[in-house]
């Protein structure tokens, strides 16, 4: 892939590598000189891909919970579904 510096020294990131580093507008990018070349670097780095699993039960796919949270419990889905109509 390649892209255009413009006269105001802007570069456009091709979309299809915005969508795969997830870099939405306004993200911060550190630039820094390798010899002839420039790297760009996400400020702050990705946040790790979600995975995927069936729960057994339901047989829905869901995301994969991180190993530090805490189980959902009903009654932490009643108390969030007060609020709804």
């Amino acid at each position: 892939m390649t892209t255009t510096l413009s006269s105001k020294g802007q570069v456009v990131l091709p979309r299809l590598v915005r969508s795969k580093l997830h870099l939405a507008p306004g993200t911060k990018l550190l630039c820094e000189v390798r010899g002839d070349s420039v790297i760009l670097t996400p400020e702050h780095p990705r946040r790790q891909q979600r995975e995927y699993l069936t729960d057994p039960l339901t047989g829905l796919r869901v995301t994969k919970a991180a190993e530090a949270s805490e189980p959902v419990t009903t009654e932490m889905i009643k108390t969030l579904l007060v609020d709804f109509p």
